[in-house]
């Protein structure tokens, strides 16, 4: 039978190995130092092995005790996890959002999924659309949070990734190399003109629009089907595609940073909370 290891128990000998002396753990733990000794005693007859070696400067860990400090700590700090989750008030209320259709799933699906574990009656509503569209209804005071590319000249918000536009292709239908080249393109102009079709001109390659969409999805769909070449995120490139670099004739379309802007009116812990999932989330993509 596998024996049943105790918290208080492991939190005891973590506090024992961390202050590297039974007296001192005993003080912080309000205890005296005979419980803390019968404590360790009962925990090495669970486990079957000494765990600390004891000298003239104190204790330390047994090759046993080593092996056990690893688990026992991560099962102390995540009983302090759980303590202080179950302790802090739920929070309520709205949290608008705004950010590229490309992040929708990478991204925002592991910020929400891990904020709402921690706050269940947060009402979320997320828009999609492109970034001068999500600033303005930020500045119109319809956003509290928005993620927006940035190409230009830095605006102050939270720089979270960098991640360039480049052109694509698909791996099975070699579009690129089709005279003149056919592109996909969003149907707005500015960042199209000024960018995407710039670059091309820049490198004399010759180009025919052969598909426009409102979305990264759309483009996306464009390259996949074997219908253009398309200028997408980096970070965003369909499997069975892949980036046009320099060697093919193509190169980066833009310098995009992802940034991240708050209203300055929005305040709120729910709001405070939704920042930093977003920004863990882009962390850990």
């Amino acid at each position: 039978m596998r024996p049943t290891l105790d918290s208080d128990l492991l939190r005891t000998f973590v506090a024992i190995a961390e202050a590297g002396n039974f007296t001192r753990a005993a003080e912080q733990a309000g205890r005296t130092q005979s419980a803390v000794s019968m404590q360790m005693k009962k925990l090495e007859e669970l486990v079957g092995d000494s765990l600390f070696e004891r000298g003239s400067r104190g204790v330390a860990l047994t090759r046993r005790g080593g092996e056990l400090i690893v688990n026992a700590r991560r099962i102390v700090s995540l009983l302090d996890e759980t303590a202080a989750s179950m302790a802090a008030a739920p929070l309520g209320g709205p949290v608008r959002i705004g950010i590229p259709e490309e992040y929708g799933h990478a991204i925002l699906s592991r910020a929400l999924g891990a904020f709402s574990k921690r706050h269940t009656k947060v009402e979320v509503t997320v828009r999609y659309a492109h970034s001068e569209a999500q600033i303005a209804a930020l500045a119109a005071g319809e956003l509290d949070l928005c993620v927006v590319f940035e190409w230009q000249d830095p605006s102050g918000g939270e720089v979270l990734m960098h991640d360039p536009t480049v052109w694509v292709t698909s791996n099975l239908h070699h579009m690129h190399e089709e005279r003149p080249v056919p592109i996909a393109l969003y149907n707005r102009a500015g960042w199209c003109k000024d960018f995407a079709i710039k670059s091309l001109e820049q490198r004399g390659l010759a180009y025919r629009v052969a598909y426009t969409s409102d979305t990264n999805g759309g483009l996306k769909l464009a390259v996949t089907s074997g219908l253009a070449i398309a200028p997408i995120s980096r970070s965003n490139i369909p499997a069975d595609c892949r980036e046009l670099t320099s060697a093919d004739g193509f190169g980066d379309i833009d310098s995009s940073n992802v940034v991240m802007h708050r209203n300055p009116n929005a305040s709120g812990e729910a709001i405070d909370g939704m920042q930093e999932a977003i920004r863990e989330a882009f962390v850990n993509r």
